[in-house]
């Protein structure tokens, strides 16, 4: 189904479904939880998978444009992904001294955000939150 999903997009923007994109759908979707572009094109190389580095920059915003994929976090000035297929709604917080991801939902949290939509006249489609700060390890170095 995601590769249909793909298929289509890709067609849909007038482009190919080259052997290298489905390398990388396959391996993107192989992957639990989060990744930047290096670590993959390094895990595909890694692997015998023959990919260009290029290839895997210029195949993440298509895979994102097809909701198969979301950026999640920018830190250390470069983006991180995860798979949008089958996990449900969640936030982040983001230390930003040693880059972990922690996520989380709340239900409490999703209904204030219902509500000031709501309020507003506003039809919410969908939203991002992410936390920035010191994740308890590098916290405890901060005293």
């Amino acid at each position: 189904m995601e590769e249909k999903t793909f298929r289509e997009h890709i067609r849909s923007k007038g482009l190919k479904f080259t052997k290298e994109r489905e390398l990388i759908l396959r391996k993107v979707l192989s992957l639990k939880g989060h990744f930047d572009p290096e670590e993959l094109y390094i895990e595909m190389r890694k692997t015998g998978l023959k990919v260009s580095k290029a290839s895997v920059y210029r195949t993440l915003p298509l895979l994102i444009e097809s909701g198969l994929i979301r950026q999640v976090e920018k830190t250390d000035k470069h983006a991180h992904y995860e798979s949008a297929f089958g996990s449900g709604h969640h936030d982040h917080m983001l230390c930003i001294s040693c880059g972990k991801a922690i996520e989380f939902y709340s239900r409490p949290l999703e209904r204030l955000q219902e509500r000031l939509c709501s309020g507003e006249g506003f039809q919410s489609v969908s939203h991002t939150l992410e936390i920035m700060g010191y994740c308890r390890k590098c916290a405890k170095g901060k005293d």
